[in-house]
């Protein structure tokens, strides 16, 4: 994407790849490298960060929430979990194979959910964003009583866990 912006207001944004909260300030320059699912990846004084895309309008974009209508069932949590991207990777978590197990329960107060998913990398600090992410966008669907998202590390993710379509998109084959 590459498109410049000076920043319209201050705002708080995680860095990347660690996911440490920091706030810039309004009148500094950055380029947009990446928009995908609701958020922005921008680089700023040589440093990556992720904007939510409720705060878009600071890079002087629109504002991007992702809402959905329909009731929480497992096809519409699957559809939800491909609006997740890791900010390094312009590929969603799904078909990245980051998503090891969804399991749906439809209780009389309504439906909980279960979420285990792994990242590319054990180290990376970007985990509990992107993990607080899918619960946000999970627990939006209506009808959803609880959910649980859990970072795990076994299986160690590799390559071969993403989609066909992923690693095409990637240039892996």
């Amino acid at each position: 994407m590459n498109k410049e912006f000076t920043l319209q207001s201050d705002i708080e944004v995680f860095s990347v790849p660690d996911g440490v909260k920091t706030l810039l300030t309004k009148g500094t320059p950055g380029i947009i490298t990446q928009s995908l699912g609701d958020n922005f990846t921008v680089v700023v004084e040589g440093n990556m960060y992720q904007i939510k895309g409720i705060d878009a309008e600071a890079i002087g974009e629109e504002k991007q929430v992702i809402v959905s209508n329909n009731f929480a069932n497992e096809e519409e949590v699957w559809n939800m979990l491909q609006t997740c991207y890791d900010p390094e990777i312009p590929v969603n978590i799904v078909d990245l194979g980051l998503v090891y197990d969804c399991t749906v329960e439809e209780k009389k107060e309504g439906v909980n959910v279960s979420i285990k998913m792994t990242l590319t990398a054990p180290g990376c600090g970007m985990g509990p964003v992107i993990a607080d992410e899918v619960k946000e966008k999970v627990s939006s669907l209506h009808g959803t009583n609880n959910v649980e998202v859990e970072l795990v590390w076994e299986p160690q993710w590799n390559q071969d866990m993403m989609s066909d379509a992923a690693k095409l998109q990637l240039g892996l084959y």
